[in-house]
């Protein structure tokens, strides 16, 4: 395998890391989801939905803002029912950000959206070719530099 592979993939990956690639995703998918959800907060519930209950400082580095930006999002996100604060069990100075079942329901929702714009763009592949594109991402993701 030639370093010409590895700079094909470098370039296709920073096409799917820009920010803006992402946002333009972000507002795709939260289309009608209600004033809460949006291209800004669904990272928040998005990364919630992944690692569970988290303080707004941890969250903070999977979002991409700095923690008050989180709060902010995330009181938003209260604000609509679809996330709760709660004392930290390890540091009761400190709350974490946890999911409501109207959360957890739009969430469901949003990957649903998520994965019917992927299978959509993917329509066009011949049989098994998704399939396979699938497997191999999962193993680049999990032995590939990001492991």
């Amino acid at each position: 395998m030639t370093n010409d592979v590895g700079h094909e993939i470098a370039d296709a990956l920073g096409i799917l890391l820009r920010r803006t690639t992402r946002t333009q995703l972000h507002q795709r998918l939260t289309e009608g989801m209600g004033e809460a959800v949006d291209e800004v907060t669904y990272p928040v519930l998005s990364a919630l939905a992944r690692t569970g209950p988290r303080s707004a400082a941890d969250l903070a580095p999977d979002v991409g803002v700095d923690r008050s930006g989180v709060t902010r999002r995330a009181s938003r996100l209260e604000a609509a029912g679809l996330v709760r604060r709660e004392a930290d069990p390890a540091d009761r100075r400190a709350h974490l950000l946890v999911l409501t079942d109207q959360g957890q329901s739009a969430v469901v929702e949003l990957r649903k959206r998520l994965a019917a714009h992927i299978m959509a763009s993917l329509s066009s592949w011949p049989p098994g070719e998704a399939e396979a594109f699938a497997r191999q991402l999962r193993r680049f993701t999990q032995e590939g530099p990001f492991g």
